[in-house]
């Protein structure tokens, strides 16, 4: 196994690029909001929901790896693997699913 490009039992590499890949495309989506990138503004959502997948990928990497090496660390990291996959189902539902654009003003109630 150690001759792949990443053993994620033995080497947290991969885990840490999907970190700042995910940090990478958060940082685009904050500066998607600023007025010189009104022409790709459209992209922002799917920008957010991409980096907030690629930070539940690479906790699943970590979590392979603290699996073999760290058992302590894997039991502490599972609850929140299951709570991060639970709020990504419901992300990619509500802002990519769903037919129906999402309207905030049904949601709150009117002052």
């Amino acid at each position: 196994m150690s001759d792949r490009l990443f053993d994620l039992k033995n080497d947290r590499r991969f885990s840490v690029y999907l970190y700042r890949a995910g940090f990478g495309f958060w940082l685009l989506y904050i500066l998607m909001g600023a007025r010189f990138m009104r022409e790709i503004s459209v992209y922002r959502t799917d920008c957010a929901v991409f980096s907030f997948f690629l930070m539940v990928m690479a906790l699943s990497a970590s979590m392979y790896y603290d699996y073999h090496h760290h058992p302590a660390e894997f039991e502490q990291k599972k609850k929140w693997l299951i709570v991060m996959y639970l709020v990504l189902a419901g992300l990619i539902y509500v802002f990519i699913l769903r037919k129906e654009p999402l309207n905030l003003a049904e949601l709150l109630p009117h002052f």
